[in-house]
């Protein structure tokens, strides 16, 4: 991994300041079903925030939440879920808060059991963030609707502000 290091020698003494820049500030995982139309809106959105391309950014998209996740997301300062609800009618971004949950940890996770996970693990705790997309069609097929094209846009420059927050705060 490429680390920049910048040693400021002060005063001609022993002490010195050493700054690192983080590589790892924001993970985005993206999950759900891409063959049942709208359920899949989650990983489309990682998809894009992917070809940003942007530096301390990186993103993750896949079926569902597993406990192998706890190790990448362990290398992260802060993490940002993205899933789609039929239950809900608008965008919500919900701020994850740390707790213990009770899980038989199988393949299936919440965002909160895996961040506890994560801790129990790798005793790191990263802030975490859920976007659920508002979505209506979960037939088979992979074509989403435009009510969830349109839930896909607004949970795009949700996160994008988001990275641009987190970024100038770190």
């Amino acid at each position: 991994m490429w680390l920049l290091s910048i040693i400021f020698y002060l005063n001609n003494s022993e002490k010195c300041l050493i700054m690192k820049p983080k590589n790892n500030q924001i993970l985005v995982i993206g999950y759900g079903n891409s063959l049942r139309c709208d359920d899949g809106v989650g990983q489309l959105v990682a998809i894009e925030v992917e070809k940003l391309n942007l530096y301390q950014v990186r993103s993750i998209y896949l079926h569902q939440l597993t406990p192998e996740l706890a190790e990448k997301i362990a290398e992260f300062e802060n993490i940002i879920f993205i899933d789609a609800s039929i239950e809900s009618e608008q965008l919500k971004l919900t701020k994850l808060k740390y707790s213990q949950v009770n899980n038989n940890w199988t393949h299936h996770l919440t965002p909160e059991s895996l961040i506890y996970l994560t801790e129990f693990l790798y005793q790191k705790t990263p802030q975490a963030w859920l976007i659920t997309i508002p979505i209506k069609k979960i037939n088979f097929g992979e074509k989403i609707s435009n009510f969830a094209e349109e839930g896909k846009q607004e949970a795009l420059e949700i996160i994008k502000n988001m990275i641009e927050n987190l970024l100038v705060k770190e």
